[in-house]
């Protein structure tokens, strides 16, 4: 009689047959600069997440992160002004911009990856530039060379454009490979669903559409074969690295994309997955602590190489705990 039992009767038993590992270095903290001075204002539906002026608030941010073994953080931005072209986007003196070349200067160590898309700097909320009441796709592939272009020279070291828009991969690589950026990669939010997951990011970066929604770029969640051409599209253009987004509701989708890809693969446990945790152990039905670490784990055994989450630093300073035992 077969006994699988006896592999899990003691801790050191259950980790040396653990097929997956979760650490530090699986993680990416996502981070929201704002324009102002000792700014470090909670947002109110992601309990733990601040608003962070560009300066020791920043710093401190990103000492916490650094000290936990974090490797990584993507920075989004909220401009001072939007407009209808989001100008701030790839302006020199943009937030996103002043925050790069304040963390390079401080940390040749920490990888710094920036959001590539227009939702958050345009009055309308979209994610790129409009003709009428859709969004341009042709058009919006030059703002977001330059903003890529402007990242890679305020000194990020992985440009990610989040947008859907169709041939965005080969233009951001054009437009960096044209500017000198040769060395710099691309780590395409490849797969992005049409989500309700997003609800709390657009409170926190205010970038709700104006009107009508993104279901004509953003992917429908009905769809995982759209997701793989998606995938297989943007590695064609040059990606160097893929992302799932969201990651709870598609881990079906990130372990399909897994099987056809040799390119290392990237999860994104977004605002509404974080926000949902965090309720319900506010309100003492779950615990915390378990249920992060498993769902992270989840998103590891699917086939993601890594995850851009909210709860990194928790995560990180739990598993910490956990290594220390």
């Amino acid at each position: 009689m077969q006994r699988p039992r006896r592999r899990r009767r003691t801790e050191a038993l259950r980790r040396l047959v653990r097929e997956h590992e979760l650490s530090p270095g699986d993680l990416i903290q996502p981070i929201f600069v704002v324009h102002g001075q000792g700014v470090e204002r909670e947002i109110d539906s992601m309990p733990g997440v601040c608003h962070l002026s560009v300066d020791q608030s920043l710093d401190r941010e990103v000492d916490r992160v650094e000290a936990l073994g974090i490797p990584a953080v993507i920075l989004f931005g909220l401009p001072a002004a939007k407009d209808d072209g989001g100008t701030e986007n790839f302006a020199e003196d943009g937030i996103v911009q002043r925050a790069l070349r304040r963390l390079r200067a401080r940390s040749s160590d920490l990888l710094l990856i920036t959001d590539v898309c227009c939702c958050e700097y345009t009055s309308h909320g979209h994610c790129g530039v409009l003709r009428g009441e859709s969004v341009d796709n042709d058009a919006t592939l030059e703002v977001l060379s330059r903003v890529a272009v402007s990242h890679a020279r305020a000194g990020a070291d992985i440009v990610a454009p989040s947008g859907m828009m169709d041939g965005m991969v080969a233009a951001i690589r054009s437009g960096l490979d044209a500017d000198g950026h040769q060395d710099l990669a691309i780590l395409s939010y490849a797969v992005k669903y049409a989500s309700g997951f997003y609800g709390p990011f657009r409170e926190a970066a205010g970038s709700a559409p104006s009107f009508g929604d993104r279901r004509q770029y953003q992917m429908d969640p009905a769809n995982l074969r759209e997701g793989l051409l998606e995938a297989a599209l943007d590695e064609a253009e040059g990606a160097d690295l893929l992302m799932v987004k969201p990651a709870l509701a598609y881990l079906d989708v990130v372990r399909a994309v897994r099987e056809r890809t040799h390119l290392p693969l990237l999860a994104y446990n977004v605002s509404g997955e974080y926000a949902m945790l965090k309720a319900a152990a506010r309100l003492g039905w779950v615990d915390e602590r378990r249920l992060v670490l498993e769902a992270l784990t989840g998103m590891r055994r699917a086939g993601a190489d890594a995850i851009n989450t909210y709860h990194a630093k928790d995560a990180a300073a739990w598993l910490a705990e956990e290594g220390r035992r």
